[in-house]
């Protein structure tokens, strides 16, 4: 093969390696930052968004409650049998290895089961022995959980028929910001630890 082809063939090949490590860093770079540094082209962000909700004091509350204070938003019911009362344990030990980090650090549970979970038993739900204090349980219409599940891109669904049915959900726990923007997501099996060195490192970037 002339020395010519040789050189040119030798380029295309770095060329050629080059794209493919440029490719390799930016999926490895998406996979690593893009849901945590989700929005979208105009600035705004991509989970979460405006609700109108009615708290476990028969309160109504909207998408405010987030304002100033850093929190962590939770989809779940209280006919849950395991993974509900297991994240928020998981979440009450988060709390505790954080310390005084956490005293601005907000729970908002989220009922997916409106029919079921009325304000009263939101509240004395979450006043079970081991769940975090001060979580802010929400209800609303089908139409107004709907709204925010969607806003929150959190997935449910109605399994079963008559009393014992029961409900799949996400598993996801959102941060938001002291802002109501979407910060950083939690993963059900992270653990308490890993959660709190995730939610401390997202708040020291503000």
């Amino acid at each position: 093969m002339p020395r010519r082809s040789i050189l040119l063939f030798a380029a295309a090949c770095f060329i050629i390696a080059a794209s493919l490590a440029i490719v390799t860093v930016v999926v490895v770079t998406g996979r690593e930052h893009g849901v945590t540094e989700a929005s979208s082209a105009t600035g705004q962000p991509t989970v979460g968004g405006p609700f109108q909700l009615v708290n476990q004091d028969g309160q109504t509350v909207d998408q405010t409650m987030l304002n100033g204070k850093w929190t962590l938003v939770f989809f779940g019911f209280t006919y849950c049998p395991d993974y509900c009362p297991t994240t928020l344990t998981g979440l009450a030990a988060t709390k505790k290895q954080m310390g005084d980090k956490a005293k601005d650090l907000q729970i908002a549970f989220v009922s997916v089961d409106p029919a079921r979970d009325t304000p009263k038993a939101l509240k004395d739900y979450l006043e079970s022995d081991g769940f975090p204090e001060g979580v802010v349980g929400l209800t609303g219409s089908p139409e107004q959980i709907a709204a925010v599940a969607k806003a929150y891109r959190a997935y449910y669904q109605k399994v079963g028929e008559g009393e014992t049915y029961t409900m799949n959900h996400t598993l996801t726990v959102y941060l938001m910001g002291p802002d109501g923007k979407f910060r950083a997501p939690l993963a059900y099996d992270l653990g308490p630890q890993k959660s709190a060195q995730l939610i401390e490192r997202v708040m020291a970037r503000g």
